[in-house]
């Protein structure tokens, strides 16, 4: 391998926690057992409304423009139409529903908008460009076509993935961005197991049963209890049709090393906006070590902070006071100067 993409080793407490990623058979039967009554979720439309944490939430439909043809995309909103706008991106296995607790805490100041990616929730599944450059571009449409310019970027997982090509390819449009549970200058394959496994889920069946699929993510990579009507949307969102097809086009695309090199050779230098990174203080998958010194690998961005947030890989829902707090606080600080 050469020698400028050398793996970083893996510090002890990493190495001990990802020797258990795969959960016990026993733990994901009880889970499973807990939300066997859990059913499929019907439909929206466009303009249903629905209250969450005391915040009305607006679901929209919009067709954009996209591989040759048209993508249907699934988008929430919350807030005030007037104020300034935040994209949330959630990652695997999630939805625009991921984020629905800090959209609801930020929805007195900020017009809240989340977004099921190509592939998720009640977005397009059918298929086209699962690169995720080609996906992050068809996104960008979406905000263009909803009548939004500069936003504040907010994302978790495999959508920090698509939210690493927006801000790098729309620095003046990403007010700023705030990223959460990903690799960034740091990598090591054995903290992505999961890589080859999603790849060959068309194949192997590991998709194939959503609800199982949802508890056996959450067990495998969380850390604290998520609240059980909250597993049960998550459950749900993951079980519309098409999502078990879909999602794996994304591995099959690319990995999680050519991610890795793509961002270090090329997304990470254009970054301009501030940057907050979001990780879980225990994440199994993203060892909190490895983001110390992200301040020397961000250079051009107009600031960087790290703040760890309690929980594993899925704070959002594990510590959602926490998270809304945090989010409140940086985006209050700090932004980027308009273009």
């Amino acid at each position: 391998m050469d020698h400028e993409w050398r793996y970083t080793e893996l510090p002890m407490r990493a190495r001990q926690a990802i020797e258990s990623f795969v959960p016990p058979d026993a733990l994901v039967a009880q889970r499973l057992e807990r939300y066997a009554d859990v059913q499929p979720r019907p439909a929206d439309h466009d303009g249903d409304t629905e209250k969450l944490d005391g915040a009305v939430f607006t679901h929209h439909f919009e067709d954009v423009p996209g591989d040759h043809e048209t993508v249907r995309w699934h988008y929430v909103e919350t807030g005030t139409g007037a104020g300034e706008p935040v994209v949330f991106l959630h990652g695997m296995p999630d939805s625009w529903f991921l984020w629905h607790h800090q959209m609801a805490a930020l929805s007195d100041s900020y017009r809240c908008i989340a977004i099921d990616l190509k592939g998720y929730g009640q977005s397009e599944k059918g298929r086209g460009d699962y690169r995720h450059s080609g996906a992050a571009g068809q996104l960008v449409a979406l905000l263009d076509a909803i009548g939004v310019d500069q936003f504040i970027l907010v994302t978790h997982d495999r959508g920090t993935v698509q939210g690493d090509h927006i801000a790098a390819t729309h620095p003046g449009r990403v007010r700023h961005y705030v990223r959460g549970e990903q690799h960034l200058h740091h990598f090591h394959p054995d903290l992505a197991p999961q890589d080859d496994l999603l790849a060959e889920a068309p194949w192997s069946g590991l998709m194939e049963d959503p609800k199982r699929f949802v508890v056996w993510a959450y067990a495998s990579v969380g850390n604290l209890p998520v609240a059980d009507e909250d597993m049960r949307r998550v459950i749900q969102e993951y079980s519309y049709p098409g999502i078990t097809r879909a999602v794996p086009r994304y591995n099959m695309a690319s990995t999680f090393r050519k991610e890795w090199i793509e961002r270090r050779t090329d997304l990470i230098p254009r970054w301009r906006a501030p940057v907050t990174l979001m990780q879980g203080r225990d994440s199994r998958s993203q060892p909190r070590e490895f983001y110390a010194d992200a301040a020397e690998h961000i250079p051009h961005a107009a600031g960087v902070e790290v703040r760890y947030v309690t929980g594993g890989h899925f704070w959002p829902l594990e510590s959602p006071e926490e998270t809304s707090a945090i989010l409140r606080e940086v985006l209050r600080v700090r932004r980027s100067p308009a273009s």
